[in-house]
């Protein structure tokens, strides 16, 4: 699944949340899920910056 994919995903995971009418069961599986989806997010646009970096000669610390 692509990042848009993921991001649409986690938003819907969210609003479903948010009604408060879901079980115990499925607020848990909702939120495992949306845990994941956020921290492969999250790995995507780290290695993102690191390629925008790497492209603009920019090192670890911001500098050229």
């Amino acid at each position: 699944m692509d990042f848009e994919k993921k991001l649409g995903r986690l938003e819907d995971i969210v609003e479903k949340m948010e009604t408060g009418e879901l079980t115990l069961e499925d607020s848990l599986k909702l939120f495992e899920e949306g845990v994941k989806l956020s921290r492969e997010c999250n790995t995507q646009l780290s290695e993102a910056e690191q390629k925008v970096k790497l492209l603009l000669g920019v090192d670890g610390d911001g500098t050229r």
